[in-house]
């Protein structure tokens, strides 16, 4: 270490030995030595340095400048005095022989001389502390470490406000004080503490008047320069010399030294001053250590790494300091680094108490319990590691509180009262953002800072993190941060400024695991997904569900994985904090083989597919499945998964159960984790498995409660992957995946586009099934755009391959579309046929789901033919099959179906009624064409009803809504009803042009209505 050399940077950057001044070179290498200087005793990367020397804007040659920078430092300081150290540099410099080290110290000796009333003491302390300055912090390297000089400054000037107070303190130095505070006041106008110990000094000399006038003069600088009124210290000192408060006079007695009395240990340390967000928990922790008790209160303050825990319990224990009189002891335990042994903290807490401490740890804690015993003194225990580390610890007196900090929760703690602590809520963050960043940066860009909240998890420490970085690069907006964070892959990077990181914090909790739980965090990170059941981790981890709830406690205890709540179907559901998840998935890309990971992608993957095909066999849906069969090859089309056997992996009784017991539950529940298995399945090349389990999961999981994000994602990963491996087969089932969710989504010419490419390929490539399932979406896109020869023509050549390979689920599907087609032209007993086998085939499946919505399409054809009572009971059928699976929105078409026979046999309020409640269904769904579907209705409802302005209301909504859609037919139909509507209005010019634009594209189309009377 360099004992020879003096370093200043309080005022130029500079370092003296024997008195003379070396030399350092030009502004970078000063900067440079300042940086390392500032970060006494730890190693400054090489990329922070380039990140301070050129900000964003680093030359090419930026690392090899870095080292010519510290060879030339070496040469002016010695050889030894920077040392290599990776990633960066290492400055061994002796602390007292550098400027700001004295500073700290001796304006913390002069603070402590204040505390303890030596205010002669304090004053002098503190002169010499700011005897240290010769100019501005960091002097003579530009802007470089700006937010640092920064902090400089206000360190001297509160050091500065601080010696004065010491002064005023004194009795006759006030005629001095006076020209020095006039000058201060005149350089830093908006500084009020200053400001109000100039008009104490003025008043003690017996000018009122002119004390007055500097509170007026500041009221006004204040309104003027930053818009705002005096603070409450100000105020109360010009409320205070208003009325000549005697207590602004000094006392005598304070002038006579020091008191001789001993003082109560208060060794908490300094509140911080941004403390936001925990309110609720400070009054939690207040009334638990302040309460009515008959013990001794413990209060334990448990939470992940960086939420904050130790800020609460510092904040919280400044809070209730007041009701331990007798004083504060606190102790650091290191519990997620090094512990420090209980015998050693005991032997802190002795010298603390004025004794003398005894060898043994035992002796120690008697004597502890001993001094404080009927004593009201509040112990705080910071990063406590276990149980066994803090029962020494805890006093034995009633009279005193425990605050204790943890990562666990210390369960075998006994009496304790716990405090689980969160992250914060998106509010919450920002605020803290903007104490950190400053206000004006968050108020710029609003949408940006909360957004950089949500990036960072709502964890404190990132957010502390983000917002020291923008602070320190006044040339980042919020926006540029937030950007930076949202790449996944670099965002830890981003998160580290300082001594402060994310990264470093997560990975002592990550090695305190076991391996197992390390394993299985890092699995659970690389799935990706929100949240997991038990049995997905069981499945990662190739282990039973038994051993998968074992490693999942140990992961809850150590705050890595937290219980996100219970799924529909009665699964809990865990899921890691975002950047536990980032940090997982690193390690796992670091640590774990390629193949080992894919492994355990493909086992997770697997189990979700053999679950999947569990409940598709136990409760058919009707819907055509997608699963590729052997072409060629002798077997049967459409046979079970080809998928790799060792990778469809069986699921343990539980799960199964609970999946069974409510399929569309279980498929909701798990639509997000089977998408993102499904992405990471594709991005590890395993397309069969990829491909096999999104086909299968779109006639299931995405389509329950319309989930097309989750069912575009796993398409689209999984397309990519087969084309890759030019895996056709698989290209064409993901096709028709595609164009079913385009079709779901009421976007069909979309539809139309994938169904036509899926066709061509599956004819190409032989494959008779899946070209009639390509066929049977092509014509149900057709129809509902209104291409209804088209469609028919599509319908009917599926409806033979179907019937060829004697495929009922495919029957099912086909025929039904295909009556429906027939419907819309006007040819009943062809709709008749058609949905009757329709029906047979869905019944020979066991499919309610598929029976119910065949129902529903007979009772149209019955309307049609006037039938109302027989169409309100296959309605009403329908309704209650569809009910009892749990199919929400296709009930809602069901009850449209039944209330628009009820209002047409003359029951119109109770179906407005009914229409009105599907209404909402079909907008909780996000279902456009049902709303349009619902509000034409009602539009007929209230018309039938002669409530002609309600009808006009609803049906102009409902063909705005078709336009939208480009659905000419059900548009059509639409103007029809509107027509009647203007005619019962007496408008009939508006209803003849309304019918004539109708009529045209009932002709265009070739519907049935085109040779309906009045049309």
């Amino acid at each position: 270490m360099d004992r020879d050399t003096d370093y200043r940077l309080l005022g130029p950057v500079e370092a003296w030995r024997a008195g003379r001044r070396l030399s350092l070179g030009g502004p970078k290498p000063r900067a440079l030595l300042a940086a390392l200087l500032l970060e006494p005793g730890r190693v400054v990367s090489a990329d922070t340095l380039i990140d301070v020397i050129w900000g964003d804007r680093p030359p090419d040659t930026a690392r090899s400048l870095i080292q010519s920078y510290v060879s030339a430092l070496r040469r002016a300081l010695s050889a030894d005095a920077i040392e290599t150290r990776p990633p960066g540099y290492l400055i061994h410099a002796d602390a007292s022989l550098v400027d700001r080290a004295a500073f700290e110290r001796l304006t913390g000796q002069g603070r402590q001389a204040a505390a303890a009333g030596d205010h002669a003491g304090a004053a002098r302390l503190l002169g010499e502390a700011l005897d240290l300055w010769r100019g501005p912090a960091l002097g003579g390297i530009g802007e470089t470490l700006r937010a640092m000089a920064d902090q400089l400054e206000e360190a001297r000037e509160a050091a500065l406000e601080e010696r004065i107070a010491a002064d005023l303190a004194q009795s006759g130095r006030e005629t001095e004080l006076v020209a020095e505070l006039t000058a201060l006041v005149a350089t830093h106008p908006t500084r009020e503490r200053l400001r109000g110990q100039l008009m104490l000094a003025l008043y003690r000399l017996g000018r009122q008047a002119d004390a007055l006038a500097v509170y007026g003069e500041g009221r006004d600088v204040l309104a003027d320069e930053l818009g705002i009124d005096p603070g409450p210290g100000l105020q109360s000192m010009y409320e205070a010399i208003l009325r000549a408060d005697d207590g602004l006079l000094p006392d005598p007695e304070e002038a006579a030294g020091p008191p001789a009395a001993v003082r109560a240990p208060a060794l908490l340390p300094p509140a911080i001053g941004d403390f936001t967000g925990r309110d609720a928990q400070v009054r939690e922790i207040r009334a638990a250590l302040t309460g009515q008790r008959d013990a001794m209160p413990v209060v334990v303050l448990s939470g992940p790494g960086g939420v904050g825990k130790s800020v609460l319990g510092v904040t919280a224990a400044h809070r209730v300091a007041d009701a331990y009189p007798d004083g504060q002891l606190y102790a650091e335990l290191r519990g997620a680094t090094d512990p420090v042994t209980p015998g050693e903290v005991l032997g802190r807490l002795l010298r603390a108490l004025g004794a003398n401490p005894p060898e043994g740890a035992a002796e120690r804690s008697d004597l502890f319990r001993s001094l404080v015993a009927g004593r009201r003194m509040l112990l705080v225990l910071d990063d406590a590691g276990s149980e066994s580390q803090v029962r020494p610890l805890l006093p034995g007196s009633a009279t005193c509180g425990v605050l204790i900090t943890a990562r666990s929760r210390l369960g075998g703690l006994s009496c304790a009262h716990r405090t689980d602590l969160d992250v914060l809520e998106t509010d919450a963050g920002s605020r803290l953002l903007a104490k950190v960043a400053g206000e004006s940066r968050v108020r710029a860009e609003p949408a940006a800072a909360r957004r950089i909240v949500e990036l960072c998890g709502g964890l404190p420490l990132a957010i502390r993190i983000a917002g020291a970085r923008l602070a320190t690069r006044r040339h980042w907006t919020a926006r540029t941060l937030a950007e930076r964070l949202a790449d996944e892959r670099h965002r830890l990077d981003e998160l580290a400024v300082g001594d402060l990181e994310v990264r470093a914090g997560l990975g002592l909790s990550f090695r305190s695991l076991d391996a197992a739980a390390r394993t299985a965090l890092q699995r659970i990170g690389l799935l990706a997904a929100p949240d997991v059941a038990a049995w997905v981790i069981a499945a990662l981890l190739d282990v039973s569900e038994a051993a998968a709830d074992r490693v999942v406690e140990q992961l809850i205890d150590a705050q890595l994985l937290h219980c996100t709540g219970v799924d529909r179907a009665g699964q809990p559901r865990f899921g890691p904090h975002d950047l536990v998840r980032v940090y997982a998935a690193e390690r796992a890309e670091a640590e774990d083989p390629p193949a080992e990971r894919a492994a355990a992608i493909g086992r997770a993957l697997g189990a979700g597919l053999w679950l999947t095909g569990r409940v598709a066999s136990a409760t058919p849906s009707g819907a055509v499945e997608l699963h590729r069969g052997f072409l060629d090859s002798g077997g049967p089309v459409g046979a079970a998964s080809t998928a790799p056997r060792h990778l469809v992996r069986p699921v343990g009784p539980e799960a199964t159960r609970r999946a069974l017991a409510d399929p569309a539950a279980w498929f909701e529940a798990e639509a997000d984790a089977f998408a993102a298995a499904v992405e990471r399945a594709a991005a590890y090349d395993l397309h069969t498995l990829a491909c096999e389990a999104a086909a299968a999961l779109c006639s299931s999981a995405y389509a329950v409660g319309n989930r097309f994000e989750a069912w575009w994602r796993s398409h689209d990963a999984a397309l990519a992957a087969a084309r890759r491996a030019e895996d056709r087969s698989g290209e064409a089932l993901l096709l028709i995946g595609l164009g079913q969710l385009r079709y779901e989504q009421d976007r069909f010419a979309e539809s139309q586009a994938y169904f036509r490419q899926a066709a061509r390929l599956c004819a190409e490539l032989g494959d008779t099934r899946g070209r009639a399932a390509a066929l049977a979406g092509l014509g149900s896109a057709l129809r509902e755009a209104g291409s209804l020869r088209a469609a028919l023509d599509a319908l009917s050549r599926a409806v033979d391959g179907f019937r060829l390979l004697g495929d009922e689920p495919g029957l099912g599907l086909s025929c039904r579309f295909a009556g429906t087609v027939h419907l819309e032209l006007g040819e009943h007993d062809a709709a008749f046929a058609l949905l009757d086998e329709s029906l047979r085939a869905y019944r020979g499946l066991g499919s309610r789901r598929g029976e119910a919505l065949t129902l529903r399409s007979i009772g149209l054809v019955h309307r049609a033919l006037g039938a109302y009572a027989a169409a309100e009971d296959f309605s009403d059928r329908a309704v209650r099959l569809l009910d009892a699976i749990g199919d929400p929105l296709m009930a809602a078409y069901a009850i449209q179906a039944r209330a628009k026979c009820r209002f047409r046999m003359g029951y119109w309020d109770a179906a407005a009624a009914e229409l009105r409640c599907v209404l909402e269904t079909c907008r909780a769904h996000h279902d456009r064409f049902g709303e349009a579907l619902v509000l034409r209705t009602l539009g007929e409802c209230e018309l039938a009803a002669g409530r002609l302005d309600t009808a006009e209301r609803h049906l102009s909504d409902a063909a705005i809504r078709w336009s939208a859609l480009e659905l000419p037919l059900p548009r059509a139909r639409t103007l029809r009803d509107l027509a009647a509507t203007r005619e019962a209005a007496g408008d009939p010019d508006g209803a003849r042009a309304l019918r004539a634009e109708a009529r045209e594209i009932f002709t265009a189309y070739e519907a049935r209505e085109r040779d309906e009377p009045g049309n």
